[in-house]
C-alpha cells in the first residue's frame, strides 16, 4: 500500500488590526498556497507535465503589475503623433474621407462614414481639387444595378433645373423614363415614321458670326461624312476620298442654298456617285477623282438604300426642343440580328443630330448618357466623336457618363498601340469620376491596372453586392450603397421578362 498525501488551503483569516504590508503578505502566501494545494490534488504524472517550476511561475499576479506602471486606469501616456488625412488615408483609403459635402444630388449611404452621400459635377467642378471635368464612367457587371443609377441621377438631375439627353437606347429602357418626365422619345428603325436628318444646321449661337458658324457647320457636317465612311469601309479614308467628301458636300450645300433647303445625305450619295459631275465640281479633267470616290459612295449609299434606308435620307419629322427635360433616342429596332454596324451607324447619325443642337453654350448644363456604350469601343470613327465630345464638355456645360459592363471593354477598341485602344483610354483619362459596381474575379487585375486601385479597392470591387460601386471622385475613394424609391425601382426594373 502507497501512502498519499492531501494537502488542502483552508479560507485566510487576516486580523482586524492587521497593517496592510502584512494583509498583502498573508494573501500572496495564500494564494501560493492555494496553488501547491491544487497541484498536490492531481496525479503525479500529470502534475510532473503541467506543473509549473520555479522558473515559470508568473512575475505579477493575475490582477496584473502593480503600481503607476500598471496602464490601468487611463494612467498610459504615449507622445502624440500628427498626420494629414491624405497620409491616413493611404494606410486606409476609407479611413479619413469627410465626403463631398451636402450639395448635389442625392444618391444613398456612404458605407464607411454612415452619412448621406451626395455627387453634382458641375458642382464639384471649380471646388474640389483634381476634378477637372464633369465627365462620368459607370462600369458593372449584369444585374448589379448599374442601369439603375444611371437613370436614378438622370431622374433627380432634372429636379435641379438639368437637361437629360440619351444619343442612344439601345435596348429602349429610357423611353418609359423619358415619358414620366414629360420628355420625348424618338424610335428610329425600319418602318416607324421617325426621320433625321444628320445634315441638320443648328441654330446660330449669339456669340458666333455668320461666317464662323458657317465654317462650324461645314467642319461638323464633314466629320460626320467621314466618320459615316470609316464605319462602313473599316478603314481610313485616302487622300482623294476627304477630297472626294469635301467637294461633293460643298457642291450640295450650294445647291440646297440656292433651292431653300436643307441638304440631305442623298444628295452627297449621288455627287459621289457620278464621276462626271464630281469631276466637274473639282474642276479635274483627268477624271481620277470620281474613280477615287466609288468607295464613298458604296457606302452612303446603305444609309438610303440598304437597312437604314428610311430613317435618315429625308428631312427630319422632329425638331429639336432644348427646352425639354429629357430626350432619347430609341434604336432597339437595330442591331438585334448580332451585326451592330447598323446600329453604329444609326447611333453616329443620331449622335450628330443631337450635338449640333447641343453646341449652344448658352443651352444651360445638360447631361449626355451613352448607354451600352460597349457596342462602339470597336468602330474607332465613333470613339473620335466621342472623344470630341468629352473634349468639349466643360465649354458647353455637358456632363457625359459612358455606362459599360467590363473595364476590359476598353481594351477591345484595338491593339496595345493602335488608335481604337489610345481613344478609349483617352475617354478613361477624361472622366474625373468613375462609379464601378462589382466585377468578375477575372476582371479584377485589368480594372486595378485601368483604374490604379490600391490593394484594398481591388478587393472591396470583388465582394460589392447589389446597388453597391466603389466611387472615385478626382482620387477620393467612396464606398456608397445607392438607394431607390419606390416609384423609381418600378420605373427602372429592367428583369420584368424574367418574373413569372
Amino acid at each position: 500500500m502507497s501512502s498519499r498525501t492531501r494537502a488542502s488551503a483552508s479560507p485566510l483569516f487576516v486580523p482586524h488590526k492587521t497593517d496592510r504590508r502584512a494583509a498583502r503578505t498573508a494573501r500572496d502566501e495564500f494564494t501560493a498556497a492555494r496553488i501547491q494545494a491544487k497541484l498536490a490534488a492531481r496525479p503525479e504524472i500529470h502534475r510532473a507535465q503541467n506543473g509549473l517550476g520555479p522558473e515559470l511561475r508568473p512575475t505579477y499576479p493575475v490582477a496584473g503589475r502593480p503600481g503607476p506602471d500598471s496602464a490601468r486606469g487611463g494612467r498610459l501616456k504615449l507622445p502624440a503623433h500628427r498626420m494629414t488625412t491624405a497620409t491616413a488615408s493611404g494606410a486606409y483609403p476609407f479611413l479619413a474621407e469627410g465626403g463631398l459635402g451636402a450639395q448635389g444630388i442625392y444618391v444613398g449611404q456612404d458605407v464607411h462614414a454612415e452619412a448621406a452621400f451626395t455627387y453634382d459635377p458641375f458642382a464639384l467642378y471649380g471646388r474640389l481639387e483634381g476634378f477637372t471635368n464633369p465627365n462620368i464612367l459607370l462600369a458593372g457587371i449584369i444585374g448589379m444595378g448599374k442601369s439603375a443609377l444611371a437613370k436614378s441621377l438622370a431622374v433627380r438631375a432634372v429636379a435641379f433645373g438639368y437637361r437629360i439627353y440619351v444619343p442612344c437606347d439601345p435596348k429602349g429602357e429610357w423611353t418609359i423614363v423619358a415619358r414620366e418626365l414629360g420628355g420625348q422619345t424618338i424610335a428610329l428603325g425600319p418602318g416607324l415614321p421617325g426621320r433625321l436628318n444628320p445634315l441638320d444646321a443648328p441654330a446660330k449661337p449669339h456669340a458666333i458670326s455668320e461666317a464662323d458658324w458657317a465654317t462650324e457647320v461645314r467642319k461638323r457636317r464633314l466629320l460626320l461624312l467621314g466618320s459615316l465612311a470609316k464605319t462602313v469601309l473599316r478603314r481610313e479614308l485616302h487622300p482623294m476620298e476627304h477630297t472626294a467628301l469635301d467637294i461633293a458636300l460643298d457642291h450640295v450645300v450650294a445647291y440646297s442654298t440656292a433651292a431653300g433647303t436643307t441638304p440631305l445625305l442623298g444628295d452627297i450619295a449621288y455627287v459621289l456617285g457620278s464621276p462626271e459631275r464630281l469631276d466637274a465640281a473639282s474642276g479635274d479633267l483627268s477624271g481620277r477623282l470620281g474613280h477615287a470616290a466609288e468607295d464613298l459612295a458604296h457606302a452612303i449609299r446603305r444609309l438610303i438604300h440598304g437597312d437604314l434606308a428610311g430613317m435618315f435620307d429625308a428631312p427630319s419629322t422632329v425638331r429639336f426642343d432644348p427646352h425639354a427635360p429629357m430626350l432619347s433616342i430609341d434604336l432597339s429596332r437595330l442591331g438585334g440580328a448580332g451585326d451592330d454596324s447598323g446600329l453604329v451607324l444609326a447611333m453616329t447619325c443620331a449622335s450628330a443630330w443631337m450635338e449640333s443642337a447641343l453646341s449652344d453654350p448658352s443651352g444651360g448644363r445638360r447631361w449626355v448618357i451613352y448607354d451600352e456604350a460597349w457596342r462602339v469601343m470597336r468602330h474607332v470613327a465613333l470613339l473620335e466623336r466621342m472623344q470630341s465630345q468629352w473634349k468639349l464638355s466643360r465649354g458647353l456645360g455637358i456632363a457625359n457618363m459612358m455606362v459599360i459592363h467590363r473595364l476590359s471593354d476598353l481594351l477591345t477598341a484595338g491593339d496595345a498601340g493602335s488608335r481604337g485602344r489610345a481613344l478609349a483610354e483617352g475617354l478613361l483619362t477624361d472622366c474625373s469620376t468613375r462609379i464601378i459596381y462589382r466585377q468578375e474575379v477575372d476582371q479584377l487585375a485589368s480594372a486595378s491596372a485601368l483604374l490604379g486601385l490600391t490593394g484594398v479597392e481591388t478587393q472591396a470591387v470583388s465582394a460589392l453586392t447589389k446597388g453597391r460601386g466603389l466611387w472615385k471622385v478626382a482620387g477620393r475613394s467612396f464606398i456608397t450603397q445607392h438607394l431607390l424609391h419606390p416609384r423609381e425601382r418600378e420605373l427602372f426594373d429592367t428583369d420584368f421578362r424574367m418574373a413569372a
